[in-house]
């Protein structure tokens, strides 16, 4: 830049309504409801084990943590006050990692859900991994567009598809009392029915539902640029939050009324279980709305994540362990946009190749499970960031009831079911053509992710000393 010429700053344009819709649309998912129904009522308590073993103990470490540190990255942030340097790169890229599976995931689902709306013209597609592919690609290429072009575009994305999140799942449970009311529940809810399966062929399961709760942190990685987020930050997370846990249990509890658990399966499994439902009460007209709200919802998942996530690599470039090129604010848009454009450049990548020699519904299964994993990893070093700087005394004016003792508590907790669901993630489905082949995909592609980030901190680093 020309001597004397200001830096561009990032934009503060996230309030309590953005904030709010931000974390649902990154945390609600239809496609969990769906994959709940299908095991049960057990799934019930699952639920609840999943969000006081997980959700309430990320959410108050994240609080906790972005109370203290509330700078821009987040994640990269508070490991670095508590561990290094190195072990905030680490989780900075087993993150940004953990999103780019993610994002074909998700969008692989609302390909799916789509199709549901074209009838028997979309089911000559349900089977095509060009289709999924493409589908992926062209939005994944839309949602870098509207962030680099600014925060203001990408908001507004987030906020507009977050109504597919919740208004499905109020269609749901409204049309559940219908069923309920006319035919009586499809499902027997006992003690017996509701006492969770434990075993091997629904560990993949227990690892999902514990992963529909990740995602609260996310926000936080766009610290600078959250009008006031000392104020609103708590206020938007309990507010979602409150929302979040309440419609998946509601929706799954209708979702079990309305239709027997073997009528919802598989990557469109939501918008299959709708479709049955609108036709068994006449409203044939209600299938493609549904169709469009779940892809929304799908859509702004990955949009949400990709706008976040790219904020870590930022952070990374400018602290010089990525190229400075990464930590660069377009004079105009004042937005990371190298981070932008590289990063949803890699997610497109991962789309094309995450059909490589597999089927649609065996990619997502790993796509899935190697989420999970690169994800919780860092998961595991908040835990154990929170822990080590309440010991240190770096973290005294908790935002939280109970002060250190509670806080260390949760952290135990939250470490332990990450810890479990990382275990648990590695056990294919068991309808899987090849079970040997998707957990060496899984353990192979984890192992990789972390030595690559290794290996990428050590030039870093290296180019870091040399340039002093």
């Amino acid at each position: 830049m020309a001597e004397g010429q200001q830096q561009p700053t990032l934009k503060r344009s996230l309030r309590f309504r953005d904030l709010t819709l931000f974390y649902v649309v990154t945390i609600l998912s239809v496609r969990w409801i769906a994959t709940a129904a299908a095991a049960g009522p057990g799934t019930l308590v699952v639920w609840v084990l999943a969000l006081l073993g997980l959700f309430l103990p990320l959410g108050a470490s994240v609080l906790a943590l972005a109370a203290r540190y509330p700078d821009e990255g987040g994640l990269y942030v508070w490991t670095r006050e508590a561990f290094g340097d190195g072990t905030a790169f680490l989780a900075a890229w087993t993150y940004w990692m953990s999103n780019l599976p993610y994002f074909p995931a998700i969008l692989y689902f609302g390909a799916g859900s789509v199709l549901v709306a074209f009838g028997r013209h979309g089911r000559g597609l349900a089977a095509s991994p060009a289709y999924y592919m493409a589908f992926a690609v062209i939005w994944l290429v839309i949602i870098m567009a509207l962030n680099v072009r600014g925060i203001e575009s990408g908001k507004w994305l987030n906020n507009v598809c977050s109504i597919g999140g919740w208004l499905p799942i109020l269609i749901l449970i409204l049309l559940a009392v219908v069923v309920a009311s006319r035919y009586g529940s499809a499902t027997h809810f006992t003690a017996a029915t509701m006492r969770p399966h434990l075993s091997l062929q629904n560990a993949i399961f227990w690892s999902t539902i514990f992963f529909a709760f990740a995602g609260c942190e996310a926000a936080s990685f766009m610290g600078e640029e959250i009008d006031n987020a000392h104020r609103i930050l708590p206020r938007a997370l309990l507010t979602a939050g409150s929302i979040i846990a309440v419609a998946y249990i509601a929706g799954t509890t209708a979702m079990l009324i309305a239709l027997p658990s073997d009528a919802v399966s598989g990557v469109d499994g939501f918008m299959r279980g709708m479709e049955q439902l609108a036709t068994h009460l006449g409203m044939p007209w209600l299938i493609p709305v549904m169709a469009v709200l779940v892809t929304l919802s799908a859509i702004g998942g990955a949009a949400g994540f990709l706008s976040s996530t790219s904020r870590l690599p930022f952070v990374a470039g400018i602290d010089r362990y990525l190229p400075a090129a990464f930590g660069s604010i377009h004079p105009r848009f004042r937005t990371p946009w190298i981070a932008l454009i590289v990063y949803g450049s890699a997610g497109i990548v991962t789309a094309i190749l995450g059909q490589a020699g597999t089927t649609v519904r065996g990619a997502y299964d790993v796509l899935v499970s190697m989420s999970v994993i690169t994800l919780f990893i860092p998961y595991l070093l908040l835990f154990a960031a929170l822990i080590r700087l309440v010991r240190r005394g770096h973290l005294t004016r908790l935002p939280l009831p109970g002060g250190p003792p509670v806080a260390i508590a949760l952290a135990c907790v939250g470490f332990l079911s990450t810890a479990l669901t990382i275990v648990l993630s590695t056990i294919p489905a068991p309808d899987d053509a090849n079970p040997p082949l998707a957990v060496a995909k899984v353990l192979l592609s984890t192992l990789a992710v972390i030595l690559t980030g290794i290996v990428v901190f050590a030039i870093g680093r290296r180019r870091k000393i040399l340039s002093r």
